[in-house]
């Protein structure tokens, strides 16, 4: 008896985090991420980021990126997509140089910066840099998108 209560609890964890995974996954493939925003008919978030090493990139993944009112909010409108600049972390050769093409393409300057492409890959909002304002980034998020969508 003691098991299957066991093996039920696993299983809903199991679940749950497979739930909270398909709500805030991020792809790292720019080419599939784009073809599935234009496909399903959303816009595209790309974060550029240092993760490993960039305290303001890490912090606004943790204080806004990863919680639930974001992942409520870009469930239905964005595909995520990470463009990861690690130091530590390792990349294939083929995901540096990929990335390394879209921060030239887009021209970023600093990180984290943020865009985010309508679903024919046409530039509506462009953030620079995170100061730890969750409330305030998340609402300039919102009302950037409303304007173009």
């Amino acid at each position: 008896m003691k098991l299957k209560i066991l093996a039920g609890i696993v299983f809903a964890l199991l679940m749950a985090s497979q739930v909270s995974a398909a709500e805030g996954e991020w792809l790292t493939d720019f080419a599939k991420a784009q073809a599935q925003a234009k496909k399903e008919g959303k816009m595209a978030l790309l974060e550029f980021t240092g993760s490993d090493w960039c305290a303001p990139c890490k912090a606004l993944h943790k204080q806004v990126f990863s919680r639930k009112e974001f992942l409520e909010f870009a469930k239905d409108r964005l595909v995520l997509v990470e463009v990861d600049f690690p130091i530590r972390k390792k990349l294939s050769e083929e995901q540096k140089k990929a990335n390394k093409a879209l921060e030239e393409k887009y021209k970023i300057q600093g990180f984290p910066t943020v865009i985010v492409l309508d679903k024919d890959g046409k530039l509506v909002f462009e953030q620079v840099g995170y100061r730890g304002d969750a409330k305030g980034y998340l609402e300039k998020l919102k009302q950037g998108l409303s304007k173009k969508s």
